[in-house]
């Protein structure tokens, strides 16, 4: 039951909205820990917590991310103890907290380089990129985000290559180089796109909307937006309303030749 519901959860990961997976996980965790699978019912508790995280509710996904690695610790298993300080790092991040997240996700780098684990080296330089970009730091994150996109591409990963991609696009944008940043982000959103990923493609055409906001294109910057928001309302995303607001804003601003 537990594998069977794990293994749902994952492949239904791109398309279904992070209750349903919960739905899943929930069922899953609840069959590993009646059947003492304790290295499951960690996988279980890390899902769990990137599903609550989804959702906006981080001091659970916390909660959750924290008693999976104490499990993979008790089993001293490294892999799993790597993932779950990257997620911890992601939680703490969400909450602004980027001191300790830059710390986690360094823990998370160190073991995946021990193990040979690419994927989890990847995960853990482009998430550095992030929260050093956040920091102000936009040079060091675009350093980081080039080494996890030679990675994401030497392994095929291509979900890993899509947030590097569009990584690199916020950087550049933030660097004020908006037409680098939208190329970018067109070949992010095209990846999202052949992978069925619609949070990817939601937020892929609202960077693009921004970024050409910027270059003062206000009517193509309202059509990606739209696109963007019918997408984002769709999955239930937190910025649609966000998003909404600004189509406003900026119509109001083509209306008045501000």
């Amino acid at each position: 039951m537990h594998r069977y519901a794990n293994l749902g959860a994952r492949l239904l990961h791109l398309r279904h909205h992070p209750r349903k997976r919960i739905h899943w996980l929930g069922a899953a965790f609840a069959a590993a820990r009646r059947l003492r699978r304790r290295k499951e019912e960690a996988g279980h508790l890390g899902n769990l917590g990137v599903a609550y995280k989804i959702l906006g509710q981080i001091p659970r996904a916390v909660r959750l991310h924290e008693q999976a690695l104490a499990v993979a610790r008790e089993l001293s298993d490294r892999a799993l103890e790597g993932i779950n300080l990257g997620n911890l790092g992601n939680a703490h991040m969400e909450l602004g907290e980027m001191e300790l997240a830059i710390e986690f996700y360094q823990r998370r780098l160190v073991i995946a380089r021990e193990l040979g684990d690419q994927l989890g080296e990847e995960n853990a330089l482009g998430n550095l990129g992030l929260a050093h970009a956040r920091i102000g730091e936009t040079r060091s994150a675009i350093e980081f985000h080039e080494q996890a996109l030679i990675i994401a591409r030497e392994t095929g990963n291509r979900w890993g290559e899509g947030h590097a991609l569009g990584s690199l696009g916020e950087s550049y944008a933030a660097l004020g180089e908006m037409e680098r940043a939208i190329e970018f982000y067109e070949q992010r959103l095209a990846i999202a796109r052949k992978l069925g990923d619609k949070r990817g493609e939601g937020n892929g055409l609202w960077n693009v909307a921004k970024a050409l906001h910027k270059l003062g294109e206000c009517s193509h910057a309202i059509a990606h937006a739209e696109t963007a928001l019918k997408i984002l309302e769709q999955i239930e995303h937190p910025n649609a309303a966000k998003v909404s607001k600004q189509i406003g804003e900026w119509a109001v601003e083509k209306m008045t030749g501000a």
